[in-house]
């Protein structure tokens, strides 16, 4: 598996990544599994890997609580290790935490989605002399959960998932469900397909996929803004989960720790890869490890499209991808210190090797050595 720079840059080889644990992605735009910030006070000095600032400080930030329970943990260790040291993460969702951080309002900010073109324009206006650029810090899958009395096995692709949310297929008996599902006695139930009301980043990235896998099922662009024709909405991944959880003849989509938290049986996705692929870490890693590195310079965005379309033996296709938003030159010279010392710490060994017990999928090597490399020289 390759990780290639565009543009004649040096391609990246990719090596396996082992995790263990379902990713505890949780909601990618405004969720609130656990508490809406992560703040404690904790003078400079190090524990492990982690080097404190030379001052102690304070830091906001805030977006996508997807990485919120990662970040919560790193805070805690962090903070312990750095006395003096506050680490304030609002979690609230991607677009918002762009928003502050462009308004000047946070140090760093979280997103499920890498900067648009829009959007580091405007954030020339706080990265003086610079430009904000996307980290990417962690990934995992977004699965399809469904809750359909008698099928406790059920397999779909990227056309029938596009036709479901958009209102063309609309009974689970549909005879492309059937072709996928061969000995599997799928009822005429009609289906309640629910999709998320709030603007989000597993919508985005949702329907990153459908665009790019089966643009005639999913005709419109991708959005964090639902687009699709028909079906339900609810708040939040955990109203998504929440309403499938109880309504038979429902699907959704959400973080997979959804479905686990809640027993909500997941779709395996015919990709045409030798057997239908399952929604668990190490198959999301896979399939993101069919990515791209499409920033320049700094900039560390990700085009995951190889990996919408890959047929990779147990390559999962919805993948998502979490980012750090910072300025490469121009930050705040109050905050770049403690700034650089977590992000260091999250981005290090020690940091990365806690996401595996926390059901998150750590960075592969070779991807972690440029976020490293690309932290350090933040100015």
């Amino acid at each position: 598996m390759k990780l290639q720079r565009k543009s004649g840059v040096r391609a990246l080889t990719v090596g396996a990544v082992a995790i263990s644990g379902a990713l505890l992605l949780t909601a990618c735009g405004s969720d609130d599994n656990a508490s809406s910030g992560s703040s404690s006070s904790s003078s400079a000095s190090s524990s492990g890997s982690i080097k404190c600032a030379d001052k102690a400080g304070q830091i906001l930030a805030s977006g996508s609580s997807a990485q919120q329970n990662a970040i919560d943990l790193w805070v805690q260790k962090y903070q312990a290790a750095c006395s003096g040291t506050t680490i304030n993460y609002k979690t609230s969702s991607s677009g918002e935490g762009i928003i502050d951080f462009n308004q000047g309002t946070d140090a760093f900010a979280g997103s499920d989605s890498p900067l648009k073109p829009e959007e580091v324009t405007a954030s020339k206006a706080v990265c003086t002399g610079g430009t904000g650029i996307s980290i990417p810090m962690v990934g995992g899958p977004i699965a399809i959960g469904y809750n359909l009395s008698g099928v406790d096995s059920l397999v779909l692709d990227a056309s029938t998932i596009g036709n479901i949310f958009n209102s063309k297929i609309t009974y689970w008996d549909d005879a492309a469900i059937k072709a996928l599902n061969s000995g599997v006695t799928l009822p005429h139930t009609k289906i309640q397909a629910f999709h998320r009301q709030d603007e989000s980043g597993t919508t985005d990235n949702l329907t990153k996929y459908l665009s790019g896998a089966a643009p005639k099922a999913w005709p419109y662009e991708h959005a964090k803004a639902f687009a699709g024709k028909g079906g339900q909405s609810a708040a939040k991944s955990a109203g998504v989960a929440a309403q499938v959880k109880q309504t038979n003849g429902s699907i959704g989509y959400f973080e997979v720790s959804y479905a686990t938290a809640n027993s909500i049986k997941t779709a395996k996705i015919n990709t045409g890869a030798s057997a239908p692929v399952e929604a668990n870490s190490a198959n999301a890693s896979a399939g993101i490890a069919q990515a791209k590195i499409v920033g320049t310079g700094a900039d560390l965005s990700l085009d995951l499209s190889s990996a919408y379309v890959t047929k990779a033996d147990n390559a999962y296709p919805i993948v998502l991808v979490t980012y750090e938003i910072a300025c490469d030159k121009g930050n705040k010279a109050a905050t770049l210190p403690v700034v650089k010392s977590f992000l260091t710490y999250i981005a290090s060994e020690e940091g990365q090797a806690l996401l595996p017990d926390a059901g998150y999928a750590a960075l592969p090597d070779e991807i972690a050595t440029k976020v490293r490399s690309t932290i350090a020289a933040l100015a």
